[in-house]
């Protein structure tokens, strides 16, 4: 599997915040990421790394004027708020019946204002000139000679259309005998006479269903027999028919999960039809390249009604560069999701047309979200909340495939600007510690928040950063084509010292990926 390449850019301060209005209070690192392993990238984020586009940055958070603390949900224990729970049942009246209601969404979508990438021209101008030559590194033979020098040294399944079916099952009643959740349950107090003659039940037969339950699971039969959830034209697995059939089931005496909202079908008069795409945008699969272009007028007109640009910025090379590149490599493992490992487009189409697409990336622990666009005209659907809802369900449902992966990353919660803490709804979910990149549950973090915007949450004072850098010398380098430890190149090195920026570089990314990635030198 080839290494990740990185170009590391340093720190800029004196930017512009989006957040807090600030006109040079904004710092972080930065690098740019020619290619990447998803297992890199999964331990980026760990220490508070996120992307936009190739270009990789960290936010420097005891610098910072507002800090951003990686935030996750655990996708295995979610449970939907009665806020979110109304998204679902207004997505589903307007499936079923068309209902309408123009109420303004109380949540935002996931980093609409990621204003570190589309405001902030910086990435762009900074953009790698080296070549492509220059990135390869020489043969493995040449490379393992170098590194001797140093006596201490040491077919792609590209897409898949998850068409999932609404469900009309808005009506929520629960029969008289059923507890109401988090009160004691009477059952046990409930005796039970035995039937007159010609009145009661039939003990010899099998008990009574309601004609309700009955037609619901008849529709998830016929749901999961016409399934059309491919892979390059094979059938849904076997295996996700299971997770379908389990997680649409009516649990009884259960709140509702997710699944019981979306994974079911709608009535054969349904006014609309949604269904979702998951298509790999990197490397571009037939699918994503058939679609581009409508996918790009939803990005150009979310970027004018939404974020107010002019016409002429949300260009065509800005949303291939922020939405569609992506440094990650496309992986397959035998235990990996069917669709396997990388950056992908979950699109929202809607009687033939996309109206949202939810930018992902599939990495060995988590599902990461990275932007959300979405047609304006359907604003009144809360497609912010309703996405992260669906890459939640999304989230569980690669977990039968991958026991690893768990997780819903939702990129930077922001404390101190009130408008980006609306992630800290998606519960149970955890902060990353910003010194020992441990995760601390978000109740414990609030507290520590209200009285400073920057915090350590790790209260163990004692504790330090496990991954933190412990030798420079191994650092891995690209240099010439020729990959070699630090130790090696800074004595070939001609001109001035830059072993502050290596090793500034290499303290932000942490020991083991400073072993597994190259960091280009000219």
């Amino acid at each position: 599997m080839p290494a990740a390449v990185v170009e590391y850019k340093g720190w800029k301060e004196g930017r512009g915040c989006g957040y807090c209005g600030s006109e040079r209070g904004k710092v972080s690192a930065g690098m740019w990421a020619h290619s990447m392993t998803v297992q890199d990238y999964q331990d980026l984020i760990d220490r508070g790394w996120r992307r936009s586009g190739k270009y990789v940055y960290k936010p420097i958070m005891n610098q910072t004027c507002c800090p951003q603390y990686t935030i996750r949900c655990q996708a295995l224990h979610f449970q939907a708020s009665k806020s979110h729970k109304k998204v679902l049942k207004k997505m589903l009246k307007f499936l079923s019946k068309g209902d309408v209601s123009k109420v303004a969404s109380e949540e935002e979508p996931m980093d609409s204002h990621i204003e570190d990438a589309v405001a902030c021209d910086f990435p762009y101008k900074s953009e790698s000139q080296v070549s492509q030559s220059e990135l390869t590194p020489l043969g493995v033979d040449h490379t393992e000679s170098v590194q001797n020098e140093d006596k201490d040294s040491g077919e792609t399944k590209e897409e898949v259309n998850v068409q999932k079916v609404e469900s009309d099952s808005l009506q929520t009643c629960a029969a008289k005998d059923t507890p109401v959740p988090g009160e004691p349950s009477h059952s046990a107090k409930v005796v039970h006479a035995p039937p007159k003659p010609g009145k009661g039940a039939d003990l010899s037969k099998p008990l009574c269903r309601k004609a309700k339950d009955i037609r619901k699971e008849r529709k998830l039969q016929k749901l999961l027999q016409n399934q059309k959830c491919t892979l390059e034209g094979s059938q849904l697995p076997g295996g996700d028919q299971a997770f379908l059939l389990q997680n649409s089931k009516p649990k009884t005496n259960q709140p509702k999960t997710i699944e019981d909202f979306v994974l079911v079908s709608l009535p054969d008069d349904a006014r609309h039809k949604l269904e979702v795409r998951v298509v790999r945008s990197s490397p571009p699969s037939s699918q994503f390249k058939a679609t581009f272009q409508e996918s790009y007028q939803v990005y150009k007109r979310y970027q004018m009604v939404i974020h107010k640009d002019p016409p002429d910025k949300p260009t065509i090379n800005q949303f291939t560069r922020f939405l569609c590149d992506s440094p990650l490599e496309a992986e397959h493992a035998p235990n990996g999701p069917e669709c396997g490992y990388g950056s992908f487009h979950q699109q929202y189409w809607l009687d033939g047309k996309i109206i949202a697409v939810g930018v992902i990336d599939i990495l060995p622990y988590c599902v990461s979200s990275v932007y959300l666009y979405y047609d304006p005209d359907f604003s009144f659907l809360s497609l912010g909340v309703y996405s992260a809802l669906r890459e939640i369900a999304f989230t569980r449902q690669l977990h039968e495939k991958a026991p690893d992966l768990c997780f819903y990353y939702m990129g930077f919660y922001i404390h101190s600007c009130p408008k980006m803490r609306y992630k800290g709804q998606y519960r149970p979910s955890d902060l990353l510690c910003p010194e020992t990149y441990v995760w601390t549950p978000i109740e414990q973090c609030l507290p520590l928040l209200e009285n400073s915007k920057y915090s350590r949450f790790n209260q163990d004072g004692k504790a330090v950063d496990e991954g933190r850098l412990k030798e420079l010398g191994r650092v891995r380098v690209l240099h010439k084509r020729t990959v070699m430890p630090y130790s090696v190149y800074k004595k070939r090195r001609k001109g001035p010292s830059d072993e502050a920026n290596v090793q500034q570089y290499a303290s932000l990314v942490g020991q083991t990926c400073s072993e597994r990635m190259l960091l280009f030198r000219s």
